[in-house]
C-alpha cells in the first residue's frame, strides 16, 4: 500500500467517505429529494463532486416540503495547478520548509468538506473537513513524460469536525465529543485535548466575543516538521502514514458522532420563536465563514475557484437583528447556549 502515492490514497479515501455520509443522510429521510450529485472539472486541472441537498422553492403561499435537512452539502475536490505567490506567502507563515518563491509553483490538494443545516431548530448544524495538500517543484522533462509530479517541497494534512446547535442539549455535546475522542485516543493521549482546544480557539468570532458552536476538533498543517506534533508531549514528528491513519480515524467518526443526534432531534416540536433564534444563530455562522475562515479565504484566492462549492457552507436563510434581545436572558434556553459559547467547556 505504501507504494501508492499519498495523493491517490487520499483521493480514494475521501470518495468513499463521501458516499458513506451521503448514504447515511439519505436513509434518514427516504421521502426527501436525493442529494444532487454535481460532477465538475476544473479548467486549470482537477475535478470534484459536489453532493448538495436543497428543496426547490415552492410557489407563493405553498409551504416547503417537510424534510429533515433544509440545506446541506458533502463535497470532494481533487485539484492541481499553479499556486500564485500571494497564496505561497500566506502559507509560509505555517510552513518553514517552504522557500521564499517569487513565481508560481505546482500544487495538489484533495479534500472533503461538508456542512449540514437541518430544518428543525433543535437539530444542530454540523461541519467537517479533511484534506491533504502538496507543493512541488516544476517537473523535469523526464517527470513530465512519465506523468509524475516534480520533487516534493512541502506537504500537510488538516481537518476537523464541529457541532453548532441553536439549542443546548448537553447529552448531544457529550456524545459528539466522546465519539471523536474515542477515534483520537489510539493516536495518543494528547491528541483530542490538543485539537479540541485548537477547535475552540479557531471557531471563535472575535467581534462577537463568542464561539461559533460547541466545538469538536480542528487541526491544520500537520506534517513532519518538528513543531507539527500531536500535542505538547509528543516526542517526535509524525510520518505521513501516521498522520493519514489519524485523519481516516477522525473522518470515519463523523457518521457515528452526528447521525444519532440528528435522528434524536429532527421531530422535536418547535415554534416560530425557536425558528427566529435558529436564523439569528445562522447569521453568526455566516459571519465567521466569510470574515475569518481560512479555507474560505484560500478557496477564493485560488485561480479557477469554484465559488458555488466554496460558499456551499452558507445556510439557505439567516437573520440579523439590530440589538436583538434573544440570548440576553441567562435563564432562557437561548441564554444557556450563549453561556457555553462565551465560556468553552470540556464535554468529556
Amino acid at each position: 500500500m505504501t507504494g501508492i502515492p499519498m495523493r491517490q490514497r487520499v483521493e480514494e479515501y475521501i470518495s468513499n467517505l463521501q458516499d458513506e455520509i451521503v448514504d447515511a443522510l439519505e436513509k434518514l429521510d427516504p421521502n426527501a429529494p436525493k442529494f444532487k450529485r454535481d460532477s465538475w472539472l476544473r479548467a486549470q486541472g482537477g475535478r470534484g463532486l459536489s453532493c448538495v441537498f436543497a428543496v426547490p422553492v415552492p410557489p407563493a403561499g405553498v409551504a416547503p416540503q417537510d424534510t429533515v435537512l433544509e440545506k446541506g452539502g458533502v463535497n470532494i475536490s481533487v485539484v492541481h495547478g499553479m499556486l500564485p505567490p500571494p497564496a505561497i506567502k500566506q502559507m509560509r507563515a505555517d510552513h518553514s520548509s517552504i522557500p521564499e518563491l517569487q513565481s508560481s509553483v505546482p500544487f495538489f490538494a484533495a479534500g472533503i468538506s461538508l456542512v449540514i443545516h437541518p430544518r428543525n431548530p433543535h437539530a444542530p448544524t454540523v461541519h467537517a473537513n479533511y484534506r491533504y495538500f502538496e507543493i512541488t517543484e516544476p517537473p523535469t522533462e523526464e517527470e513530465t513524460a512519465a506523468g509524475k509530479p516534480g520533487k516534493l517541497i512541502a506537504w500537510w494534512f488538516g481537518g476537523g469536525s464541529d457541532l453548532t446547535p441553536s439549542y443546548l442539549y448537553e447529552e448531544d455535546a457529550v456524545h459528539f465529543h466522546r465519539t471523536i475522542k474515542d477515534a483520537c485516543d489510539p493516536h495518543g493521549a494528547a491528541v483530542f485535548p490538543t485539537f479540541k482546544k485548537w477547535c475552540d480557539e479557531y471557531f471563535f468570532i472575535p467581534h462577537r466575543g463568542e464561539a461559533r458552536g460547541l466545538g469538536g476538533i480542528f487541526f491544520d498543517d500537520l506534517c513532519d516538521e518538528p513543531h507539527k506534533r500531536f500535542g505538547a508531549d509528543d516526542a517526535r514528528p509524525k510520518t505521513p502514514e501516521e498522520i493519514f491513519a489519524f485523519l481516516k480515524a477522525a473522518g470515519n467518526s463523523f457518521v457515528p458522532s452526528y447521525i444519532p443526534i440528528l435522528e434524536k432531534r429532527i421531530r422535536t416540536p418547535s415554534d416560530e420563536h425557536e425558528r427566529r433564534w435558529q436564523l439569528v444563530r445562522r447569521g453568526r455562522y455566516v459571519e465567521f465563514n466569510l470574515v475569518y475562515d481560512r479555507g474560505t479565504k484560500f478557496g477564493l484566492m485560488t485561480p479557477g475557484a469554484r465559488i458555488e462549492s466554496i460558499l456551499m457552507s452558507l445556510p439557505e436563510t439567516a437573520r440579523w437583528e439590530y440589538m436583538s434581545e434573544l440570548g440576553t436572558d441567562p435563564e432562557s434556553r437561548e441564554g444557556k447556549l450563549m453561556e457555553v459559547l462565551k465560556n468553552a467547556r470540556d464535554w468529556v
